[in-house]
């Protein structure tokens, strides 16, 4: 999913690479990876007003609304769609749209299973097991939007997007549910009206464990019961557990659900996902132009990105911006911001040339799945740092230097420690390829 060819200016040849890209990505992945426990531990040592702001902003909007670690998602899988119109071009010219088509699944289908292996695998028996996830959304963001641009030409493709984003929002907005808000609290109490007094301890009981996940799932008919049960129905409604999304996914998809009932990254989410890895494609296909000049695409990129935030803002006042069910707003709104951060990264690293500052993030964004399974097998890369700055260098930085300075330094080692990986297998051309 990394590109191979990409152009500089109309009349140049196309470098090997789009290095802003790879940059990109792997600034995306600095965040993911530990940066935000370096805002945070800043954060305690000195709580003032703009770092408590950083902060806040390094955490997701718990659920309406949109702040910077809401973006990093959405970017990647911009990313992924930029990176496509360079990669698939390259294959369609030397396999023909069939040999494309085969690599798309494959290396949709393959990340998918990475993506289960990700989320635990077969650690425990079923159904205690999450089949979705964020790599699993990227990986059907790759598979379904690689398809649409083996088989579409880009007008066609714009219209395609549009119709995934207003469909999704015709289905959220006008489909009727049933008027039952799937959170433990609003289930318990459901559950006490109707005389279900075991029902409702357990999901008053914040000890209790998922039962999407549990063997002897009793509990789990019973909401089942509740859910069936009723039959007011309601349309147009968005809060947690009362929107047709979350309501689809307590009905059909199959395993533990990340949030008890539903999941978010769920089936009908991955609707505007697809969208949101198209709109990558449209910047891939402005980049890869050789018909226009760098600082007019520079141009174009920022203008659009403006353009898709203005307007999914606007949406925003009938169709809140929501990252966990991915609504059409959000799709607009972290593809404008994306676009934005694109086009600056594009300016600084293939236009002017300024290049040896991003040279990290390119380590880290060629080996960027890489880096994120292995963060995931060690646990975080912060816990391997406590290994060389904990226990009495962690306190005694405490004690000597500021009270918190020591989670500063175990963020510290811990993104050093990464870096070091990537640029290990990037001198050695170690590439995870899938």
């Amino acid at each position: 999913m990394t590109p191979t060819t990409a152009p500089t200016t109309p009349a140049a040849t196309a470098p090997q690479r789009l290095m802003s890209l790879d940059a990109l990505r792997g600034f995306d992945m600095f965040w993911i990876i530990g940066a935000g426990s370096l805002v945070g531990a800043l954060n305690r040592m000195s709580q003032t007003a703009p770092t408590k702001f950083l902060a806040t902003q390094l955490e997701h909007v718990e659920w309406k609304g949109f702040r910077c670690y809401d973006l990093i998602f959405p970017l990647f899988v911009f990313m992924v769609g930029v990176a496509m119109v360079f990669s698939l071009t390259k294959i369609v010219v030397r396999e023909g749209r069939a040999g494309a088509m085969k690599r798309v699944i494959r290396r949709g289908v393959l990340l998918f299973v990475i993506g289960i292996f990700y989320s635990g695998g077969f650690t425990n028996p079923w159904p205690d097991m999450r089949v979705m996830g964020v790599l699993n959304r990227i990986a059907l963001a790759y598979l379904f939007g690689g398809l649409l641009f083996c088989y579409f030409k880009p007008r066609a493709l714009v219209a395609v997007c549009a119709g995934l984003l207003v469909g999704y929002w015709a289905l959220m907005s006008f489909v009727p549910i049933r008027d039952i808000q799937l959170t433990r609290a609003s289930v318990a109490q459901v559950a006490e009206t109707a005389g279900d007094v075991e029902t409702a301890a357990y999901y008053r009981n914040p000890e209790s464990p998922n039962p999407s996940g549990v063997t002897n799932r009793s509990v789990w008919a019973a909401t089942g019961k509740l859910f069936d049960a009723t039959t007011n129905r309601v349309t147009g409604k968005f809060e947690p557990g009362l929107n047709v999304c979350n309501h689809f996914d307590f009905q059909y998809l199959p395993g533990r659900r990340y949030d008890t009932f539903f999941d978010p990254e769920g089936i009908l989410s991955t609707i505007p996902a697809i969208a949101t890895c198209l709109l990558g494609v449209f910047a891939g296909f402005l980049l890869k132009s050789t018909n226009t000049a760098d600082l007019r695409k520079v141009a174009l990129l920022a203008g659009a990105g403006v353009l898709a935030v203005a307007l999914g803002w606007l949406w925003d006042f009938q169709f809140p911006v929501i990252k966990k069910i991915w609504t059409s707003s959000y799709v607009l709104v972290a593809g404008g911001y994306s676009a934005l951060l694109l086009a600056t990264f594009y300016l600084i690293v293939d236009v002017w040339k300024y290049q040896k500052w991003c040279q990290p993030f390119v380590w880290m964004g060629m080996n960027s799945i890489t880096i994120y399974l292995t963060s995931n097998i060690l646990g975080g890369f912060s816990k391997l740092a406590g290994r060389f700055a904990g226990g009495d260098i962690k306190a005694f930085f405490d004690t000597h230097v500021a009270k918190g300075f020591g989670d500063m330094a175990i963020a510290l080692t811990g993104l050093l420690l990464a870096f070091v990986l990537v640029r290990f297998l990037y001198q050695r051309k170690i590439f995870l390829r899938l």
